[in-house]
């Protein structure tokens, strides 16, 4: 009898020791004897794991994010800056992931560095400034290659800040200053332009009329001297006298 309980009592042990838990977004990895078994799905699960015969491996699959520390690069038209940038990646192939490379955290980061640079080297300062979006896509693209055979997805690298050397951000803002001031100009003129137009068909209107031009002036003169107490004095044009004819019909 007591044997009996000493049996039950290791095999109860061999079974709530092997009696495993894995969580909706982890994926677990069996191995038997050092050697790859399965792959177990979230959920309760068993392995043999007296001995060690069995090991489980958990995995997380769920989206990772990696910072790319700051990065000196040259690029194209000789220019160096210091970019860094963040990659978004998940384990797509669990067992991959564990068996293929021994830390693929930290292999990614180290690819995704790499990649960057050699991008990056390949563009001029002004194309990198003002393309980063598709840049980070090459980037991505490149990462996500080598990453396919350690079960890793790649979904998406974004460049966060790009550093300019001190004398290159004085350029572009002399740069920035002189277009304003060319847009400035290239508005003003075009403002006269366009008063001068408007003046040139106001004055075609005033010469088509008998004394208009002549009546403007008055008009302009009384906003010019609206004080009663000043007196101006000005020779009336010909053309009011002979309107002034037309309606009375003296000659």
């Amino acid at each position: 009898m007591t044997l009996v309980w000493i049996i039950l009592g290791a095999v109860g042990f061999i079974v709530i020791s092997g009696i495993r838990v894995v969580d909706q977004y982890e994926r677990g990895i069996v191995l038997t004897l050092g050697k790859f078994s399965r792959i177990t799905n979230p959920g309760l699960t068993w392995i043999f794991s007296l001995l060690e015969i069995q090991r489980m491996l958990k995995v997380d699959i769920r989206i990772k994010t990696v910072d790319i520390p700051q990065q000196e690069v040259i690029t194209k038209d000789n220019v160096t800056v210091g970019i860094n940038a963040v990659v978004y990646f998940k384990v797509i192939d669990p067992s991959k992931a564990i068996l293929e490379v021994e830390n693929y955290v930290r292999a990614t980061s180290n690819y995704a560095q790499s990649a960057l640079r050699d991008v990056v080297g390949g563009f001029e300062l002004d194309t990198l400034l003002s393309e980063r979006d598709k840049i980070a896509q090459e980037i991505r693209n490149a990462v996500d290659v080598a990453t396919t055979g350690w079960g890793i997805d790649v979904t998406d690298v974004k460049m966060q800040d790009i550093e300019l050397p001190a004398d290159m951000k004085r350029a572009m803002a002399k740069q920035a200053e002189a277009e304003r001031e060319r847009r400035a100009v290239i508005i003003t003129a075009q403002g006269e332009l366009s008063a001068s137009e408007n003046l040139k068909a106001a004055a075609m209107n005033l010469s088509s009329v008998p004394g208009g031009m002549s009546l403007r002036t008055l008009k302009t003169v009384e906003a010019v001297n609206p004080d009663p107490s000043k007196t101006v004095l000005f020779v009336l044009p010909i053309e009011i006298l002979d309107s002034f004819k037309k309606f009375t019909g003296k000659e």
